[in-house]
């Protein structure tokens, strides 16, 4: 497996799945080059603030899983289809949630990579399904 394909696996299946054998800070710092960006719809955010959300993340959703499902690959841009399935306990985006209900989404993410760091991503969330689960 070459480098750029390593480093995305990594941060999906070591930075944003919860796992036991390490944390998002140890991933993320290896695999975000230091200027890394994430952008979505709204907002953008660099590598630090980033790495503090997936921290969270692990703390509101202890089984948080994302799992690619395709990875399509030109050049040093990738985009990833995972599904994004989890169990809140917390306050999850306005949603009060107790763990008693899980989301399963799907996401979108356009990744460019770089020497086996990922220096952006354009990223796409089905965060209104995962609401609409919780609540139902």
């Amino acid at each position: 497996m070459d480098k750029n394909r390593a480093a995305l696996i990594a941060f999906y299946r070591k930075a944003l799945t919860v796992n036991t054998e390490t944390t998002p800070a140890a991933v993320l710092s290896e695999v975000l080059a230091d200027d890394f960006i994430s952008c979505g719809s709204v907002e953008s955010k660099g590598k630090t603030q980033l790495i503090g959300q997936v921290a969270f993340f692990w703390e509101l959703i202890p089984d948080l899983k994302w799992e690619p499902q395709d990875i399509a690959n030109d050049g040093n841009k990738y985009v990833v289809r995972s599904l994004v399935s989890g169990t809140p306990h917390g306050d999850f985006m306005g949603t009060p949630a107790d763990g008693t209900k899980s989301f399963k989404i799907m996401a979108i993410d356009f990744h460019t990579v770089i020497d086996g760091k990922l220096t952006a991503v354009h990223h796409l969330e089905d965060w209104s399904t995962a609401m609409k689960q919780l609540k139902s």
